[in-house]
């Protein structure tokens, strides 16, 4: 594709969404930036959940790595919906039963100021990382198809990136959201499909070829019985069924938009509904992966060294004209819609949970005004520190060791939930940083200890039993009385 057609691609994806924004943001206040007014269509947030939960890491990576490890990712996937469904009827209830802005405030009420402020933090931590290294790898994306072209440097792509995310949101926040969201969806799982339909088209297999050819390679293994692979079923299974419940349960992205409903039954239906369309959309990206390989193939086009380049190469060089537009589309959607719900997320939860903004209407406007830019320049600084360490591997490195801060968070949530005991609040935030750090030297460790066993996404359970047993340490004794 030309950089002309490039750059008329983003005018006018940008164009329609300034347009929802325009369209959604009239007469807002704080109170629509933060929970929509509690008026969104409940079918409306499940469908834009899907493009914000497949971001453009699994845009991109789930597609190549099917590769290394075949379809074992779906094992993890099928843990994802079990979780979802705890979400639906244990976490929403309660939260809809407090009536929260931010979901960290049940934690004051259960523990105190302390673990309170705890929660959020590792939340504004994770998010601001794991946000800006999804937008690290679309931006990448973004260089390549059209401002290297120019000779615009990588800041520059950016700084434009990030802040037209801001142009669209700073005034409607998450009610503009959930409308950008279904937009960005559907370019999502169009750009999966019209690839699907292009490959077999090129390669002349019918619908029935296509579905023998999937299900016969070696790439579609599905199960993992090994007990010593990080890729186990029952590891894999059960870690997703726990970072389904710490990273969208307990995550205020993920949350704020479910709590945009207009009751809990709602919120609930939202979260059921979006689970299985979340299923199905994964089930059509892994198909994609075993098509693009075998598309390499037919076609005598060599792999790339890295898995994540293989579907941009082709969607952008062989797949033609309208299927390129719709790949490009694609990856802005998914940059955009990671970012924008997360950047409304920080802003949020900062306002409520570390400033307690309960001033007059204009200041707490003003405030988060401010609150918003500056997570926007924050976003901007880290993206720019990731790519000063020219190597990807190190930025998902550091990506993943974020993921480790969302441990502490399901422990504080699970003693919470499942004991009634009180604890010495002013220790927790002590107990919530030894945590991840007793986690990251196991799993940096296990083989070595364990004789060959790897840690998969379980650590997250892991971390969080340790912050449970911390939070058991410091349990208060409660006061016999005395008769």
């Amino acid at each position: 594709m030309t950089p002309i057609i490039v750059f008329s691609v983003i005018t006018g994806y940008f164009g329609l969404l300034m347009l929802i924004s325009y369209l959604t943001s009239r007469k807002s206040d704080n109170n629509t930036f933060f929970t929509g007014n509690r008026k969104s269509p409940w079918y409306l947030v499940a469908y834009g959940m899907v493009g914000a939960s497949l971001s453009g890491v699994t845009f991109i990576s789930v597609p190549g790595e099917v590769a290394n490890t075949g379809w074992t990712y779906l094992q993890f996937v099928l843990g994802n919906i079990v979780g979802y469904v705890i979400i639906a009827f244990v976490l929403i209830p309660l939260f809809y039963k407090l009536n929260l802005i931010s979901i960290y405030e049940y934690l004051k009420d259960r523990f105190g100021l302390k673990s309170y402020r705890t929660g959020a933090s590792f939340f504004l931590i994770s998010q601001t990382i794991g946000a800006s290294f999804r937008l690290f790898l679309a931006a990448i994306v973004l260089q390549i198809a059209f401002f290297d072209s120019f000779g615009i440097p990588f800041w520059v792509t950016v700084l434009v990136t990030i802040s037209l995310i801001w142009l669209y949101t700073f005034r409607g926040g998450i009610k503009t959201i959930v409308w950008t969201d279904t937009i960005q969806t559907t370019f999502l799982l169009l750009a999966v499909t019209i690839s699907i339909i292009v490959i077999l088209s090129q390669l002349n297999l019918s619908f029935d070829d296509a579905i023998k050819l999937v299900t016969t390679s070696p790439k579609s293994k599905l199960f993992e019985w090994d007990w010593l692979s990080d890729r186990n079923f029952f590891k894999t299974f059960t870690a997703g069924i726990f970072i389904t419940i710490a990273m969208n349960g307990l995550d205020q992205n993920v949350m704020q938009k479910n709590l945009t409903c207009k009751n809990v039954k709602d919120a609930q239906k939202n979260i059921l509904w979006f689970s299985i369309t979340f299923l199905i959309s994964t089930l059509l990206f892994l198909i994609l992966g075993v098509l693009l390989y075998q598309y390499a193939l037919a076609n005598n086009i060599p792999i790339p060294e890295r898995t994540d380049d293989l579907y941009p190469l082709l969607a952008l060089n062989y797949f033609g004209l309208l299927a390129g537009i719709v790949f490009l589309l694609g990856i802005i959607a998914a940059a955009f819609s990671s970012a924008d719900s997360a950047l409304t997320a920080l802003t949020t939860s900062f306002c409520i949970d570390i400033l307690n903004i309960r001033k007059t209407k204009t200041v707490q406007k003003k405030t988060r005004l401010y609150v918003h830019i500056g997570f926007t320049m924050l976003m901007f600084l880290v993206i720019i520190v990731f790519n000063s360490f020219n190597d990807t591997s190190v930025v998902s490195a550091v990506f993943k060791v974020a993921g480790f801060t969302y441990g502490p968070i399901l422990g504080l949530y699970s003693f919470g939930l499942i004991t009634r005991k009180k604890v010495k609040d002013k220790l927790v935030p002590l107990i919530c940083i030894i945590a991840p750090i007793l986690s990251i030297i196991l799993n940096y460790n296990s083989e070595k200890w364990f004789n060959g066993f790897k840690f998969g996404f379980e650590i997250l359970i892991v971390n969080a039993i340790v912050t449970m047993l911390g939070l058991w340490l410091i349990t208060i004794k409660p006061k016999t009385s005395l008769n």
